[in-house]
């Protein structure tokens, strides 16, 4: 995936269109060029799975919401 595709999917996951976003061990480097563009980066918690595999889910801070 690209890191414009991964843009898009995390504005969708910090709208609440999708649940939740998951990223593979190749793809992990274009996701983080798209995940440090947002100045709420922490309020996307990820939770790491088997073989590089890590599940985004946005979880936005007190001030943020």
């Amino acid at each position: 995936m690209t890191q414009e595709t991964f843009v898009e999917l995390l504005q969708q996951l910090k709208e609440g269109k999708i649940d939740k976003l998951t990223v593979e061990q190749p793809d992990f480097l274009e996701f983080r060029k798209a995940w440090l563009s947002f100045c709420d980066r922490t309020s996307f918690v990820g939770k790491a799975g088997l073989q590089g595999t890590i599940s985004y889910r946005y979880e936005p801070s007190e001030k943020e919401a």
